[in-house]
């Protein structure tokens, strides 16, 4: 595996590790050779790292992430033969991210080439900072061998490559996930993602009353206030096309269960989208679903609501289908997952909760 380098980390990571006085990890070490001349250790690190800018260099060493013989050097400092160099950070190497693990994953389907599988609500596709173990890539390690690699286009950190994964799902959504197990189907299958050939369809359950079916379009990019979040510019060069159509299947007086179609795929799209026509999804901490939008002022109904939080880890959002064309046989194939448990029962509570109030 390509060692990680200082450029691959985010800027605040360099600055908090500092903190951590002895909690720190190893990433890189190296010896001097005896016939190195002397020479600044920023200069140094430069032809011993990749993809590494001086300046990134000298931000590690202001911080303190830089260690000559197990103590902390500025970038100015001078090596000599014998050095012992070591990079430390707050988190583990990257190289330990990618770990088999023994998790639970239910297939839908597994040949050759693919494998199908209804990923759980709660569990996180691949490794990243604050998610080192328990997600899915750590199970697809565990489960099957020599994974092909997928590499995201704008990533060098080591936790960004993805054994056999084309596509993924947040955190807390559930759903259908294709699972590529040969080059040729990690290809053949990204090439159907980026012609947008493939048919997806996701249940969500919205907050307000949705009259009719519709569709939403407006470009989504990251949001300005915050990093973690995206945000819809509908006009303008910001962001990335994205276009989502959605059918009503039921609605609940003060939330709406739709099916939603997508034609593009963009980070968060159905859950962005939503918000942007004023009906966020169900318990979606990030794009204020997770309190009381919609519904009557009384302290019953807030506890009852509280209740039905408590069924999902986060938004009501599932991804019911996904159908494409099989890389090998080229017949098109088609994928359902039923809803999670957690789900089911809020759909219920809901329609429990409507047919006592429209009695009343």
């Amino acid at each position: 595996m390509k060692p990680s380098s200082l450029d691959d980390e985010p800027e605040d990571h360099l600055e908090a590790d500092a903190e951590h006085g002895d909690d720190l990890y190893e990433h890189h070490r190296f010896v001097v050779d005896k016939g190195q001349d002397l020479l600044r250790i920023d200069k140094y690190l430069m032809h011993k790292l990749e993809k590494t800018s001086r300046n990134r260099i000298q931000k590690g060493a202001e911080t303190g992430n830089i260690l000559v013989n197990d103590h902390p050097v500025k970038s100015n400092y001078r090596v000599k033969p014998g050095d012992v160099i070591s990079l430390v950070f707050a988190h583990p190497p990257h190289e330990n991210l990618m770990v088999p693990e023994n998790i639970p994953l239910e297939i839908l389907y597994e040949d050759e080439v693919l494998v199908i599988i209804n990923k759980q609500p709660g569990l996180v596709v691949h490794p990243g900072h604050g998610n080192y173990s328990g997600t899915l890539v750590n199970g697809l390690l565990y489960h099957f061998q020599q994974l092909p690699v997928s590499k995201h286009e704008k990533a060098s950190e080591e936790d960004e490559i993805r054994p056999g994964l084309v596509h993924r799902i947040d955190k807390e959504t559930s759903g259908v996930m294709v699972i590529a197990k040969t080059e040729y189907a990690m290809t053949h299958i990204a090439k159907q993602f980026f012609d947008r050939t493939i048919d997806r369809k996701y249940m969500a359950l919205a907050w307000g009353d949705l009259q009719g079916d519709g569709r939403i379009e407006g470009n989504i990019g990251r949001d300005k206030r915050d990093r973690k979040a995206m945000a819809v510019y509908p006009q303008g060069d910001l962001g990335k096309h994205a276009a989502t159509n959605y059918h009503v299947i039921e609605r609940l007086q003060y939330v709406t269960l739709v099916e939603c179609k997508l034609e593009t795929g963009r980070t968060h799209q159905i859950r962005v989208h939503m918000k942007h026509i004023g009906h966020p999804l169900f318990n979606d901490d990030r794009y204020g679903g997770n309190k009381v939008v919609k519904g009557v002022d009384t302290a019953k109904y807030r506890t009852f609501v509280e209740n039905c939080f408590q069924l999902t880890p986060g938004q009501a959002l599932h991804a019911k289908s996904l159908g494409l064309i099989h890389p090998t046989t080229k017949e098109k194939i088609y994928f359902e997952a039923p809803l999670p448990k957690g789900f089911e029962e809020l759909l219920v509570k809901w329609r429990k909760y409507i047919s006592s109030t429209i009695k009343l």
